[in-house]
């Protein structure tokens, strides 16, 4: 089966920025290419993800 694409919305816990992608789901993971945010945060981040573009 193909990754399906969604619409991901991730929002920094530490600063705030929020930033809304496109990504791909894969056996279970979602890949949007974001690494860290503007403030260098890697791991304090929420991730919601949308049904449907």
């Amino acid at each position: 089966m193909d990754a399906v694409r969604i619409k991901v919305t991730i929002r920094c816990n530490v600063c705030g920025e929020k930033f809304v992608l496109r990504g791909r789901r894969d056996k279970g993971t979602i890949d949007t290419g974001f690494k860290q945010c503007i403030c260098n945060n890697t791991s304090d981040l929420d991730i919601e993800e949308h049904i449907g573009i």
